[in-house]
C-alpha cells in the first residue's frame, strides 16, 4: 500500500553520557540545521494563540512551493529521551514522528537510538521519505552526531565551522579593530579567541553570543570576557542584543531590542499566552552578534521548540483527558516546579545535594487545586502523573532557579565599563523597569566646605576630582559603576551588597592614608539593598524608588571612618563572610534610627569600621 507507516531506526555509541551530549542533541534547532532539514518560519493564524504550545510552521523553500504543517509540543525526559510529531496539510506527506533515546552504559558512554515513523499520503511520499530519510538521512546523522560526541567531550569547539561572509572591506575592518582594541590594552589572548569565534564559527552559533557562556568555556573570568564584548561593541566588532524574556518559557521570540531605549515595560509571550512586566534582573538578558559591517550574519530557524529551547525544563509530556504516564528525569540540587501550561497554580518540589527524597510519587492534576507543602524528591525520581480533567494539558516540569550563565540587563547597567562606553544607552523618557535587587552606595566627604575656605577653589576642586578617581577605580575593581555625582557626593549601584562594603573598605583606607604630602581625606558611605526601579534622568540611566531614598538617609549617620550598612546588607552571607573571616579586623556597631519620611518605622543600623 502506498500509505503504509515506514519506519527507519538508526543506532551510534557515543563515549559522551547522556548528560554531556544532551544539549548539543537536544538542540533541535541545531540538529536540523545540521542534518539539511529547511529553514521554518512560523505562521499566524486565528488570535495568535498556540494551543499547548502547538506551532502552525512552513519550511522555507526555494522552490515555488509551500509546505505547511502543524508540530505538537515537544516532549522530553532530560537527558534520556525526546520526541515530537508533526501533522502536514498538504503534500506527499501527512505526518511525521520522530523519538530519540539516549541509554546510559556501563562505560561512562551512550547507546543513541533514533527513530522515524512517516505516513505518506501516496507513491511520491514513499518515495521521497524512502530516498531521504532512509539514504541521505543517515550519512548526514553519522557526521553531525559524531561532531556533537566531540563536542561534548570537549575534544573541538562547541560548534560546527562556518564560512563567515565577511562584508567587502571586512577583514580589514577586523584587522584594524584587534589594533584599536589592543590599544585599550584588553587581553591579546583572549581578543584572538573572539576574534576566532566571529571568523570559524557558523551563522547559528554567533547570532546569538553568550559572554557568560564563552567566559566558562575559555576558563577566564566572566568579568574579563563581557568587558571584551563591550568594548568590541563600542569599536563596531559586535552589536548588542536585548533580549526580552518570558518568565515561563524564558525565550526571546522576537522580543529582541539593539538599544536599551527600545525596551518597553510590558511584554507578551505568544507561546506561553502570557503578558508579563519586563525586569532587568532575570527577564532582561544581553548578547551579542558581529556588527554587519564587519561580517554578515544569515538568521534562519530550523526549529522553534525542543528541549534545549528551554534548557530549565527537565521533563515536558502531553497528556489526553484521564491520561497518565511514569517519567524519570534526572534532577540536580536545586528547586523544582510543576505545572500545566494552561492551568492555574503549581507544586513546587526540592532536590537535596545529599540524594535524600521520595523515590517515587503521584501527582494527580485536578485543574482545581495544587498541594502546598514542597516535596523532597530524590535525584532520579519515578512520577506518576495523572492528568484528572477533562481536557487534554501540557505537564512541565522546571527548575525554578534562572540560569546563571545569563549577562542580565541588572548586571550589565551596574557595571562602570558600560556607563563609560554607553553613556547615552538609556529607557525611553517616563519607561521604568524593574532591576529586582539592587545595592546602593552614597558617599560624601568629610568637611569638604571648610576645605575650600582653608586652601581656595582651585586646589580644593582637584583634591575633589582626585577623591573621585579613587572611589571610581574602587568602584570598579568591585564590579560596581557610579550613577551620578552631586557635589563632592556619590551614588553607585553593585550587583552584590558584599562589592559595596569591599569597595568603601578600600576606598576610605586610601583616602584616610595617601602618600606623600597629599591632604587625607575621610569619606562617609552608606550602603543599602533592596529592589529598585530603573529609569531616565537627565538622559542618563539612574535608579528610583524606595531603597534608593533609605539608602540616600543612612549616609549622615557615619562619621567618615566608618561604613552604615542596614540590617539587609548586614544579613547578607557573604557580608557576614568578609566581616568574620580570618585576620579581618572589623568593628560593628549596631544601632537604631528612625529617617526622615519614615517617621513611623525604626531602622535597625550597623556602624562597621576597620581597626587600626
Amino acid at each position: 500500500m502506498t500509505n503504509q507507516l515506514q519506519h527507519y531506526r538508526w543506532e551510534w555509541t557515543l563515549q559522551s553520557s547522556p548528560e554531556a551530549v544532551w544539549p548539543f542533541f537536544a538542540d533541535t534547532n541545531r540538529l536540523n540545521r545540521d542534518t539539511g532539514v529547511f529553514p521554518v518560519e512560523a505562521l499566524r493564524e486565528g488570535d495568535g494563540r498556540n494551543q499547548n504550545a502547538r506551532h502552525h510552521l512552513r519550511y522555507r523553500l526555494s522552490l515555488p512551493l509551500t509546505i505547511d504543517y502543524e508540530e505538537e509540543p515537544f516532549e522530553w525526559i532530560y537527558p534520556y529521551r525526546y520526541g515530537v510529531a508533526r501533522y502536514f496539510r498538504r503534500g506527499p506527506i501527512k505526518s511525521m514522528r520522530f523519538l530519540a533515546d539516549l541509554q546510559p552504559q556501563a562505560d561512562g558512554g551512550t547507546r543513541l537510538v533514533y527513530q522515524t515513523w512517516v505516513q505518506p499520503r501516496n507513491v511520491l511520499g514513499r518515495l521521497a521519505s524512502a530516498l531521504a530519510i532512509g539514504f541521505v538521512a543517515p550519512r548526514r546523522f553519522t557526521r553531525a552526531i559524531r561532531q556533537y560526541d566531540k563536542m561534548a567531550s570537549q575534544e573541538i569547539a562547541p560548534y560546527l565551522p562556518g564560512k563567515a561572509q565577511l562584508v567587502p572591506g571586512g577583514r580589514e575592518r577586523l584587522d584594524q579593530m584587534r589594533e584599536e582594541l589592543i590599544a585599550q590594552d584588553v587581553d591579546k589572548a583572549l581578543l584572538d579567541q573572539l576574534l576566532t569565534l566571529v571568523l570559524a564559527a557558523d551563522d547559528l552559533t554567533v547570532s546569538r553570543i553568550r559572554p557568560y557562556i564563552y567566559a566558562d568555556l575559555w576558563g577566564v573570568p566572566r568579568r574579563d570576557v563581557l568587558e571584551l564584548f563591550l568594548w568590541s561593541t563600542r569599536l563596531g566588532l559586535l552589536d548588542f542584543q536585548w533580549e526580552v524574556l518570558c518568565p515561563l518559557c524564558r525565550g526571546p521570540e522576537d522580543r529582541v531590542s539593539s538599544r536599551l531605549g527600545d525596551l518597553e515595560s510590558h511584554a507578551h509571550c505568544r507561546t506561553c499566552n502570557i503578558d508579563f512586566n519586563t525586569s532587568f534582573e532575570n527577564s532582561v538578558e544581553l548578547t551579542f552578534v558581529p556588527n554587519a559591517a564587519v561580517r554578515q550574519v544569515e538568521r534562519m530557524e530550523y526549529c522553534v521548540a525542543g528541549p534545549e529551547i528551554t534548557p530549565h525544563i527537565v521533563a515536558q509530556q502531553l497528556l489526553a483527558a484521564r491520561d497518565r504516564r511514569v517519567i524519570a528525569p534526572l534532577l540536580e540540587p536545586g528547586r523544582y516546579r510543576l505545572r500545566a501550561l494552561n492551568l492555574p497554580g503549581s507544586q513546587h518540589f526540592r532536590v537535596l545535594a545529599d540524594g535524600r527524597g521520595a523515590a517515587e510519587m503521584k501527582i494527580m492534576v485536578n485543574g482545581r487545586t495544587w498541594p502546598e507543602e514542597e516535596t523532597i524528591l530524590a535525584p532520579l525520581p519515578k512520577l506518576q502523573l495523572q492528568n484528572e480533567t477533562d481536557e487534554e494539558h501540557l505537564f512541565i516540569l522546571e527548575r525554578t532557579a534562572w540560569s546563571d550563565q545569563a549577562a542580565t540587563a541588572a548586571e550589565v547597567i551596574s557595571l562602570q565599563r558600560f556607563r563609560d562606553l554607553f553613556a547615552n544607552e538609556a529607557l525611553r523618557p517616563g519607561e521604568r523597569i524593574g532591576v529586582g535587587r539592587l545595592t546602593v552606595l552614597f558617599t560624601d566627604l568629610v568637611d569638604s566646605t571648610r576645605m575650600y575656605r582653608e586652601i581656595g577653589d582651585a586646589p580644593a576642586f582637584g583634591i575633589v576630582m582626585d577623591h573621585f578617581d579613587v572611589l571610581r577605580e574602587a568602584i570598579d575593581a568591585e564590579g560596581g559603576a557610579i550613577v551620578k555625582t552631586i557635589g563632592d557626593a556619590v551614588m553607585a549601584a553593585f550587583h552584590r551588597p558584599v562589592s559595596a562594603v569591599k569597595a568603601m573598605t578600600r576606598a576610605q583606607a586610601v583616602l584616610a592614608n595617601p602618600s606623600g604630602e597629599k591632604r587625607p581625606l575621610y569619606l562617609k558611605a552608606a550602603v543599602h539593598t533592596g529592589s529598585s526601579i530603573a529609569v531616565t534622568l537627565n538622559e542618563r540611566l539612574d535608579y528610583f524608588g524606595t531603597t534608593i531614598n533609605i539608602a540616600s538617609r543612612l549616609e549622615k549617620f557615619s562619621g567618615g571612618n566608618d561604613i552604615i550598612i542596614s540590617e539587609n546588607v548586614y544579613a547578607d552571607t557573604e557580608v557576614h563572610d568578609f566581616l568574620s573571616r580570618p585576620g579581618a579586623s572589623f568593628h560593628v556597631e549596631p544601632f537604631a534610627e528612625t529617617l526622615k519620611g519614615f517617621d513611623d518605622e525604626c531602622f535597625q543600623l550597623y556602624r562597621i569600621a576597620s581597626l587600626p
